[in-house]
């Protein structure tokens, strides 16, 4: 046959065979592997072969692994009893009268029926509600750990795919990692368990059996062969690069030895103990887990120990013996019969049949696992049997020799197959297939990530919104948190869809900072005719879009403008602003804004610009500051002139309600007003629709009365001049203004 490392033709014992009589001066294992850097079998094209044929062997078992391990079985089942427990407990107490209740009043009354009824359910209903607890309890418990880490996918269905291939992906890692530090270190591993070199007498014993088995198996290398001090049990442990024996196989007959190392060469050149790591490896967290209670019932073989260990790790150990090891046993079984046929291949069925008779079972546990998960051996009648089936005509079995042809014979490509390339054409072709769709798949969801859905995206969209004035443009932008709603989404829509709204302009931004979930966008506009830099911070969207895409939502609250409390017509980008009593405010979109107050004939409000601007919290206060109109102080001369002509045109000496008078000391016969000047008066805003009407001290104006009195002495005509000043309030009604004296 052809070594594919070396390329040349050799002949399988030729390799095998030591030249060296001295075991000292001959490698460790008296094989040309061992010379090199690892006892693997050499029957593989590559080591990734090997690997390859060991791993991918058993899906069943690596299926069962990672159900029980990455689907946290052993948490569910702990959850699923105690519900159960307790809400058995409830329907024990509740479940009798409750079902009892629960039975129409029709059936209740009826003779004998009814009572038949009561009867029963008082008797028998707390132990219905009881499993009807236990049931749904345990139900419920399971489903929510399970149900529980995929809560995500409700609202993202692509959640369940991504999730679930991470979660594949993570276990296989973690499989292939632990294969390799196992296969590796694997030397190391047995040296701390307390296997050995073997000595020069022990090599002189065993060394030449293995050589003869490899050669009929037809291998061109053996594993390292290593023995542990057991005089008592006869043992023997396949690994991935190594046999190890114990010293009581020493007392053992050539045959039945030859019988053993056959069996074990088998399991070590299919790669047995690789097809078992990667299934430890994918199911490690509950692996490392479960060396607790199997190291505590280990080394305390006590009932006492076993039942606290039980008390403890029950979820454990029942996910183990009903999750994990059923559907891994049926590959280690069946490697146990074709470890059983290599024998046979070898010639050394007698010797296996002797072995299993006596020794019932020569292999343990390699490991805590291997003793509680994979103690999954064949019962030694159906290992017996199948031998039988297998041996050749020149074995006789029971004292009766079976006539050749009976059975197809156990050639060594039926037993190892053919290890192949790492992958068959078609698996290289379904893969390019699958990296190639997965790859322009990737490229594009990435792009139409990158083109729609990163935080650069909604910032510019934000600030097209407002350039185009659409405040509902711009709002889809905004974190659902701080999106305004009904009608302060109607009134902030109409503001910045008003002509005096003012949207930034040259907007770019020059940095996005991104931490996780969280980004910080960093923006430069101008706004007013001034440069401004604000920071808009921004949070990813829960929610996916397609149930593929996450967005990105501005989570900055909009700035803060507070109104004056009690002035009506008061307007914000010429849009009506109501007022209350206490004042108020509103939320405002990035932007120029101008705010107006009510104008009438008496006052005027000038405008005030308020510039809202990203990051900022509190625009201020509006302090709108009415005015005079023009025309209102000629309008208040007018109005007052009005007012004290009316008072002139009175012929008494105190006209009512106006502001000059005659007191003679003796009666009036006849009297006449005459206003000589008119007074000069100052307004003060009280309100936008009222202001104070006085008159300076200076400006005062003059009223002149003329007449007659009748005194002691007959009638005598006067002439008086009165000094007065008006005072009185000037307000609009109507839409005009008008004069009531008064103070």
């Amino acid at each position: 046959m052809r070594d594919p490392e070396t390329d040349r033709q050799v002949r399988p014992a030729a390799v095998e065979t030591p030249t060296d009589p001295e075991p000292a001066t001959e490698p460790a294992d008296g094989s040309r592997l061992g010379r090199s850097f690892a006892n693997r079998p050499l029957g593989y094209p590559n080591a990734l072969v090997w690997l390859r044929a060991g791993i991918l062997r058993d899906w069943r078992g690596v299926l069962g692994a990672f159900l029980a391990t990455w689907f946290y079985v052993p948490v569910a089942l702990l959850l699923a009893v105690w519900g159960g427990v307790g809400l058995a407990a409830y329907g024990l107490v509740a479940g009798g009268s409750g079902f009892a209740d629960a039975v129409p009043s029709v059936l209740r009354d009826a003779p004998l029926v009814g009572a038949l009824l009561d009867a029963f359910l008082n008797r028998s209903g707390g132990v219905l509600g009881g499993f009807a607890g236990f049931a749904i309890g345990f139900l419920a418990g399971f489903l929510v750990v399970l149900v529980l880490p995929w809560r995500d996918a409700f609202d993202e269905p692509a959640n369940l795919f991504t999730g679930l291939a991470g979660m594949v992906a993570a276990a296989a890692l973690v499989g292939v990692l632990y294969t390799l530090y196992r296969v590796l270190w694997e030397p190391w591993l047995l040296t701390v368990s307390g296997a050995r070199q073997l000595s020069r007498r022990e090599a002189a014993r065993l060394r030449p059996v293995l050589y003869d088995c490899a050669s009929a198996l037809g291998l061109p290398n053996v594993p390292r062969l290593l023995i542990e001090d057991d005089p008592v049990l006869t043992n023997a442990r396949a690994y991935a690069r190594h046999v190890v024996v114990t010293t009581s196989l020493l007392d053992e007959s050539d045959e039945d030895i030859a019988a053993l190392l056959s069996h074990e060469l088998v399991h070590w050149h299919t790669g047995d103990e690789v097809t078992g790591a990667f299934v430890r490896g994918v199911a490690l967290p509950l692996v490392l887990v479960h060396a607790v209670p199997a190291w505590l019932m280990r080394t305390f073989p006590h009932p006492a120990t076993n039942l606290v260990v039980f008390v403890f790790f029950w979820p454990v150990l029942l996910t183990m013996k009903y999750v994990v090891l059923p559907p891994h046993s049926r590959d280690v079984r069946a490697a146990e019969y074709r470890a059983d046929a290599g024998a046979v291949l070898a010639g050394h069925a007698r010797g296996m049949r002797d072995m299993l008779e006596r020794r019932k079972s020569f292999e343990s546990g390699r490991s805590g696992w291997d003793e509680a998960v994979c103690a999954t051996h064949p019962a030694s009648e159906l290992r017996l049997d199948r031998l039988e089936l297998l041996a050749p005509a020149a074995d006789a079995v029971d004292g009766v020799e079976r006539p050749a042809g009976d059975v197809a014979p156990v050639t060594a490509e039926d037993l190892f197959g053919r290890p192949g390339a790492i992958a068959s054409p078609r698996a290289v072709l379904v893969a390019g297939v699958l990296a190639l769709a997965c790859g322009l798949g990737g490229t594009l969801l990435g792009a139409a990530q990158w083109a729609f859905f990163r935080p650069a995206t909604v910032v510019d969209g934000y600030f097209s919104g407002l350039a185009d004035h659409d405040a509902r443009a711009a709002l889809e932008s905004l974190a659902p948190g701080v999106r305004p709603s009904g009608g302060d989404l109607e009134l902030l829509a109409a503001l910045v869809e008003a002509k005096d709204y003012q949207p930034p302009e040259d907007v770019d931004v020059t940095s996005i900072e991104r931490d996780g979930d969280e980004a910080v966008a960093t923006v430069d506009f101008t706004l007013a005719g001034r440069k401004t830099t604000a920071k808009l911070h921004l949070e990813r969207e829960e929610s996916a879009t397609l149930g593929v895409f996450h967005g990105w939502g501005i989570s900055e609250s909009s700035p803060w403008l507070g109104l004056p409390a009690g002035q009506a017509g008061l307007t914000i980008n010429g849009v009506s602003v109501p007022a209350g009593p206490q004042g108020r405010g509103i939320s405002l979109l990035p932007g120029g804004y101008t705010v107006g107050g009510q104008s009438n004939p008496l006052a005027e409000t000038p405008p005030q610009v308020v510039l809202a601007v990203p990051g900022q919290e509190q625009i201020g206060d509006v302090r709108l500051e009415p005015t005079l109109t023009p025309t209102a102080r000629s309008t208040a001369d007018q109005e007052v002139r009005k007012y004290l002509d009316a008072c002139a045109a009175k012929q008494v000496a105190a006209p009512e309600n106006c502001p000059f008078r005659y007191y003679p000391g003796e009666t009036v016969k006849k009297i006449a007003w005459r206003i000589t000047e008119y007074p000069k008066v100052e307004l003060t805003l009280t309100g936008p629709t009222t202001a104070q009407v006085s008159t300076p001290y200076e400006a005062q104006g003059t009223a002149r009365a003329t007449g007659t009195t009748e005194g002691f002495y007959g009638t005598s005509p006067f002439t008086e001049d009165d000094t007065f000043g008006v005072t009185g309030v000037l307000s609009v009604v109507d839409g005009r203004l008008t004069f009531q004296p008064g103070e």
